[in-house]
């Protein structure tokens, strides 16, 4: 998933194959909740710090993995420092990809692999690499505009 999980607990993962997914993210509902949600280390669950979506605590990810036969989630929308995270007693794992998050966090990025029968995650952590001598997002500002 890339956000997280949901503001009830009846969600199974037929549920989440229901969602139709080609078309713009409501502002509120499972397609939300699935893109923006984010895990806290208090129990239960607060309104989300985005604005959108839900903070969830480890009480609604033992719930949900529970529930849906899952040994943990992993998710990806959220900066770590150093580029994962292992939360909510191991059942809820975050993997950000990007190292040094729009060129200014200085964070590392890292992927995820599970192997075989046991499905054992093992982490691999990176360092952004140099690139060429420009201030910071200008390579954006270029593609937003063809993109416009």
């Amino acid at each position: 998933m890339h956000g997280g999980l949901f503001s009830s607990d009846d969600v199974t993962l037929d549920d989440l194959r229901g969602v139709d997914r080609n078309r713009q993210p409501p502002e509120e509902g499972l397609m939300c909740e699935l893109l923006w949600s984010d895990p806290q280390m208090a129990y239960g669950r607060a309104p989300s710090k985005r604005g959108v979506g839900i903070q969830f605590g480890p009480d609604v990810t033992e719930r949900f993995t529970t529930k849906n036969k899952l040994d943990f989630i992993v998710r990806s929308h959220e900066v770590k420092p150093e580029g994962y995270e292992v939360a909510h007693d191991g059942r809820c794992i975050t993997v950000f990809s990007a190292p040094n998050y729009c060129d200014t966090i200085g964070n590392k990025g890292a992927f995820i692999r599970l192997k075989g029968d046991q499905m054992v995650p093992k982490y691999t952590t990176y360092d952004a690499v140099p690139h060429p001598d420009i201030r910071p997002m200008a390579y954006a500002n270029s593609i937003l505009s063809m993109m416009c």
